[in-house]
């Protein structure tokens, strides 16, 4: 899989540096993310940019929206993403579309808020910010994920937490060890944890920067350009 160096003069050596905000939409609470990036990065960059600061993994196809045209993953007949972003002439407030997975259709809006001076040595991209977690990949899209999050913190999700602390509660402190030994208490408890486990990606809601600038340190923006399969 073609790989490109983190420290390329284009990322280390920008003369001029876009401020993004990219806000996920049809999603409540937002989930959105500020970057800083090179100016000259073409849209297939900016492609691995987006996956990494929300938290995809690159498994689908994608496209942009720009001006009635749509630029992205050749199977789409869409117009070629290695057109760099400088091309566009944005203004200052300008919004395109970036959708991801054509099966969930994953819809975002990308802003460009500014046009700065690169600061000294500062490698870019660099991630200024964001909330919330992005959803989980192949889960229904918006409809989906909504759906599964409400399910998480419901009726069903309760019971399993409560079947697996009263197992441990009469096995372990009240030393009914022989319970475990038993093929239907061991098989409702299977179960009941294989089902938290499922739910614990629609409970996540946090989002670490340091987490997203580590990994543009390491170039995966240049990894996750590539579709990952």
């Amino acid at each position: 899989m073609p790989r490109r160096p983190a420290t390329e003069p284009s990322e280390s050596s920008a003369t001029s540096v876009l401020r993004l905000k990219i806000r996920l939409l049809e999603v409540s609470p937002m989930i959105w993310r500020r970057v800083l990036i090179p100016a000259s990065y073409t849209l297939e960059e900016l492609h691995g940019v987006i996956q990494v600061a929300m938290g995809w993994q690159s498994l689908h196809l994608y496209q942009f929206f720009i001006r009635a045209v749509h630029y992205g993953s050749f199977d789409l007949c869409a117009s070629s993403p290695d057109r760099p972003l400088t091309s566009f002439r944005f203004r200052k407030g300008a919004k395109f579309i970036y959708e991801y997975d054509m099966g969930d259709f994953w819809r975002h809006e990308v802003r460009i808020e500014n046009q700065l001076e690169p600061n000294g040595e500062q490698p870019y991209p660099v991630c200024m910010g964001g909330a919330h977690s992005c959803p989980p990949e192949d889960c229904g899209g918006p409809e989906g994920y909504d759906e599964r999050r409400r399910e998480a913190i419901g009726f069903d999700a309760m019971n399993d937490f409560a079947t697996v602390a009263e197992l441990i509660e009469e096995a372990l402190l009240s030393g009914k060890q022989d319970l475990l030994k038993d093929p239907d208490t061991l098989w409702s408890l299977e179960q009941a944890v294989d089902q938290v486990k499922a739910r614990q990606p629609f409970l996540r809601d946090g989002f670490s920067r340091r987490e997203v600038n580590a990994r543009f340190r390491r170039a995966e923006h240049h990894v996750l350009m590539h579709q990952q399969f």
